[in-house]
């Protein structure tokens, strides 16, 4: 770094060591050593917008979510007897789904357990724009919406980049990533499962 005039600032670089507990808690290190600068190990770390944690399990990230969007489903909450319904899905769309839908490719693979507490938003943000209570039944409300529920939303982000991917309409760092898999000639009436 300092053979290209680079200087790290100790104040705001953070490391993150990224492995199982079990492997993290092995270990003795407590911070890095980069040139003059001790950098401390973080538990989680920000990157663009996404907190990524040791273990990866998307959960420091998660409750960041769904704090903010809870944040602003009570602000508009209070603001609700004076919108008109499409005023009000816009401003959920803008103000809850961009945060739902931001990064949630990187969702994918996570447990159903992890992924409850973003549809928990997703259920109350249906419940206040249609005025239901909690007691009505959500999948018609989502329905009404056409809302596709979270779970759902990221298998679609992630077929729609495979899609462009294999339509050349992507990003060539991301084209150059996927890897077809073609089935073998030799066994013709095989099933990949």
């Amino acid at each position: 770094m300092t053979e290209n005039k680079f200087k790290l600032n100790s104040e705001k670089t953070e490391a993150l060591l990224v492995g199982t507990r079990q492997k993290i808690a092995s270990l003795i290190v407590t911070d890095l050593q980069l040139d003059d600068a001790t950098v401390p190990f973080s538990p989680a770390v920000k990157s663009l917008g996404v907190f990524l944690d040791s273990t990866l399990s998307m959960q420091t990230h998660i409750s960041f979510i769904i704090k903010t969007c809870f944040f602003h489903l009570r602000r508009i909450a209070f603001i609700r007897r004076y919108l008109t319904h499409d005023a009000c899905v816009k401003l959920v769309v803008s103000l809850i789904f961009s945060r739902l839908d931001y990064c949630n490719s990187l969702l994918a693979g996570l447990p159903a357990s992890s992924i409850h507490g973003l549809q928990r938003v997703q259920n109350a943000a249906a419940r206040l724009t249609l005025r239901k209570t909690k007691r009505d039944h959500i999948t018609p409300l989502l329905r009404s919406l056409h809302w596709l529920p979270v779970n759902t939303r990221i298998s679609y982000k992630l077929s729609t980049l495979v899609y462009k991917c294999l339509n050349d309409s992507a990003p060539e760092y991301l084209q150059s990533s996927l890897d077809l898999y073609t089935r073998p000639s030799d066994r013709p009436h095989s099933f990949c499962y």
